[in-house]
C-alpha cells in the first residue's frame, strides 16, 4: 500500500472538507506515519475516515475527529501540552509535530509499547515524554500545562485535570453526556476559573475511568 499517497488522500477529503485550516495540523497529518501506530494487522486502515480499533478495546480517534480537537486546543509553538489516554501515542505526536512539548499518559502497558516503538520514527528524540499512569489524574508533577487534550470520548472531566492547567490554558475532550451526538468541549482558565463551552458535534470511543460524578441521593 502507498501509505503517502493515502495520507494525501486523508488530507484532500477528510481534513480540508472539514475546515481543518492550521497549516501546521494540516502539514503533520500528511507527513505522519499513522500506519506505524496502529496494529500491524489493520495498517492498511489507518487513514480511514474512522475509528481505528486497539487491543483492550480502545481504539485509535478518527484522523478528522483527531484534527479537529487539536486546531481547537490552539497549541503554540512552544507550550506545554499534556494528553491523556494517549493510547499508542499518535495524538501526542501531532502536538509534538506542531511544535508542542508533549506528555503523554496511558495506563494501558501494551499501548506504552506500542507508542514508544512508533513515536521515534516520528517526532524528534525527547518531543514526546510517555508516562504510565492513570489518564484521569493526569500527570501533576509535570504542571502546569498550556494545553490538555483527552483523547477520547468522556461522560466527565475530573477536576484533576482542570487543576493542572495553567493561567490561559486551554482543555479539549470529546463529552459523550447525555448519547449521541457527542460534543467537543473546550475549557479555559482565566483568573483563576475554568470556564467550558459546547462546540463541535463529534464522536469518539468512550475511555474508561472517566465517569460522571454521581448524583447527590437523600
Amino acid at each position: 500500500m502507498d501509505f503517502a499517497e493515502a495520507r494525501r488522500f486523508m488530507v484532500d477529503c477528510q481534513l480540508r472538507p472539514n475546515r481543518i485550516e492550521d497549516p501546521r495540523i494540516v502539514t503533520a497529518l500528511r507527513d505522519l506515519p499513522r500506519e506505524r501506530f496502529a496494529p500491524p494487522a489493520l495498517a492498511a486502515r489507518a487513514y480511514a475516515d474512522a475509528d481505528l480499533p486497539l487491543p483492550g478495546g480502545r481504539a485509535m480517534m478518527q484522523p478528522m475527529v483527531l484534527a479537529k480537537l487539536v486546531q481547537l486546543a490552539g497549541l503554540r509553538r512552544g507550550e506545554r501540552a499534556l494528553v491523556v489516554a494517549a493510547g499508542t501515542g499518535f495524538g501526542a505526536a501531532l502536538m509534538a509535530a506542531i511544535g508542542g512539548s508533549v506528555t503523554a499518559v496511558e495506563a494501558d502497558p501494551a499501548l506504552l509499547a506500542m507508542a514508544r516503538a512508533a513515536l521515534p520514527a516520528a517526532v524528534p528524540a525527547g518531543a514526546v515524554t510517555l508516562i504510565e499512569g492513570d489518564p484521569a489524574l493526569g500527570h501533576a508533577a509535570g504542571a502546569p500545562y498550556d494545553v490538555i487534550m483527552v483523547e477520547g470520548g468522556v461522560a466527565a472531566v475530573p477536576r484533576a485535570l482542570e487543576d493542572q492547567l495553567a493561567e490561559g490554558g486551554r482543555l479539549v475532550a470529546i463529552s459523550l453526556q447525555g448519547g449521541p451526538p457527542g460534543r467537543a468541549l473546550l475549557a479555559r482558565r482565566a483568573g483563576g476559573t475554568v470556564s467550558t463551552t459546547r462546540e463541535f458535534d463529534a464522536h469518539a470511543p468512550v475511555l474508561p475511568g472517566f465517569a460522571a460524578a454521581p448524583a447527590f441521593a437523600f
